[in-house]
């Protein structure tokens, strides 16, 4: 290997955590143009080893070099100028601001008499959008903005500037596939430019198909570095945890007819036109469609966070009103929402915290009872296999993994019946995706009633009882049995086809 080609040399790098080692002497060489996968469980050391490069953590021990020189990447700032770009895995946006306010935040442009050149940063904005093939507009509030939307932002913000190393932490997760096309075509022509990308994903499919080489790493250690073509899925998978992987989804559980939630005629002005559908007993009903086509909107309808303008919800045959997230629960309705860290968690609160955050009265005589609370959240950490130091640890120190078990954990604690999961896999690596499906199969075995969101198709498939296919606010068809394939929903999902 020619020295010259080699961008980033880390050299016995490790992390350690109040004594706790993260990533243990880490040797890699990055070469300049290459696309770098980087996969693993999580807990693995992924993003500890990336936010290592771009200046979020020092290293305990070990040195870096960035174009055969030595480095000290004390912080972000030291990283930008050394031409490392991130985009994170959760949004790093400010809410209240444009679109283009954030892309160009810190590096804003000005006129010749220093002030603001509010025109040109929009108009650059414009461009770097049209390139990812996205019409969002740039005055627009990231608050006004869907989560797939604030991600093409993230990628647009990075490749505003001239990067050296690019970093793309779980960048598609909440793409669709052509969102996920575009990226790669853009991603190709970065590397033509000479620019090295480091890419983490637990999509494996994706890290074959994009990578010219990929890195395993397992519990903080380094395991391989193959170049892509020479690995299959499988095989990938089973060095990521050390073991075969049976099965990954559980045999569908048959539901029972009773129906547990009936929604008629139900819309949301501007939003949902016309909604109705039945969810059986023990049933998982999964809601599948383009970003944009109205599912999330969907869910935060049923529990009261978006006003209906008509229709009406039976739940268990009784009509029922629900008006807030409080109404939701009173009536058995649990909701874990697609935005992790924005609205399903709060990490600078510890794991039990969160836990009872929604069912917190069960545990208050008037007082809080800390020894219950203490021993209900040690179920669920047993229950769930959430790897955490104790019950006590602030979720912003674990893993986005077992964030989200956390959450499906302060979801289910209020004993719902039904259970409406948006996005439950985003983010998370292969064995916990597992551990996330058997979990809702365990559900249902139960007689909880789910409804299953998801952009990813094997999910859909793989889960689901019938399928609804939704486009601009509106079911475009119920599936069932031998209906429900990839090509029938897409049918449904780009309005080719229309009707149950």
């Amino acid at each position: 290997m020619n020295p010259s080609e080699v961008l980033v040399k880390t050299v016995d790098i490790s992390k350690s955590f109040s004594g706790v080692t993260v990533l243990n002497k880490i040797n890699i060489e990055i070469l300049q143009g290459e696309i770098l996968g980087i996969i693993g469980e999580n807990g693995a050391g992924k993003s500890t080893f990336i936010k290592i490069l771009n200046g979020t953590y020092t290293p305990s021990e070990g040195l870096v070099f960035f174009a055969g020189n030595p480095v000290h990447i004390r912080d972000t700032g030291v990283a930008k100028r050394l031409g490392i770009n991130t985009i994170p895995q959760e949004f790093n946006l400010i809410s209240h601001l444009n679109v283009y306010e954030n892309i160009f935040l810190g590096k804003e442009l000005v006129k010749g008499n220093h002030l603001l050149d509010k025109q040109q940063m929009k108009e650059k904005t414009s461009e770097l959008l049209r390139e990812l093939n996205t019409d969002i507009p740039p005055d627009a509030k990231i608050q006004e903005l869907s989560v797939a939307q604030k991600q093409m932002v993230e990628i647009a913000k990075a490749v505003a500037y001239d990067s050296r190393l690019l970093i793309m932490d779980e960048p598609t997760t909440v793409l669709t596939q052509h969102e996920i096309d575009v990226l790669f075509r853009l991603m190709q022509r970065l590397k033509e430019r000479g620019v090295t990308i480091i890419y983490i994903s637990h999509k494996l499919r994706e890290v074959k198909r994009i990578c010219d080489r990929v890195m395993i790493l397992r519990d903080g250690q380094f395991i391989s570095l193959d170049p892509t073509d020479s690995l299959d899925e499988q095989e990938m998978a089973r060095r990521m945890v050390g073991r075969e992987l049976n099965q990954i989804f559980p045999p569908k559980v048959i539901p029972r007819s009773t129906p547990v939630l009936q929604v008629r005629n139900l819309s949301v002005t501007g939003l949902l036109s016309d909604i109705s559908f039945d969810l059986h007993e023990g049933e998982i009903l999964g809601f599948s469609g383009l970003i944009g086509a109205g599912r999330t909107e969907l869910a935060e309808a049923l529990i009261g966070i978006r006003p209906l303008s008509s229709g009406q919800i039976m739940i268990s045959g009784r009509p029922q009103t629900i008006s807030s997230p409080i109404d939701a629960v009173n009536n058995g309705i649990a909701y874990l929402s697609e935005d992790r860290q924005g609205t399903g968690v709060l990490t600078n609160f510890d794991v039990a915290s969160n836990i009872t955050l929604v069912s917190l009265d069960k545990y208050c005589k008037p007082l809080l009872d800390g020894k219950k609370e203490k021993a209900r959240t040690e179920e669920y950490i047993e229950a769930f296999n959430i790897r955490t130091p104790s019950t006590k640890t602030r979720l912003e120190y674990l893993s986005g993994g077992n964030q989200q078990k956390v959450s499906l954990a302060k979801s289910l604690d209020p004993q719902p019946i039904i259970f409406i999961i948006d996005e439950p896999t985003r983010g998370i690596d292969v064995n916990a995706k597992k551990e996330v499906y058997y979990f809702i199969n365990n559900l249902v075995k139960t007689g909880i009633s789910c409804i299953l969101i998801s952009s990813e198709m094997e999910e859909i498939l793989g889960l689901c009882n019938r399928v609804v296919v939704m486009r601009e606010g509106r079911i475009t068809g119920i599936l069932e049995a031998d209906k429900i394939s990839e090509a029938e929903i897409m049918f449904h999902a780009t309005g080719l086809k229309e009707g149950a």
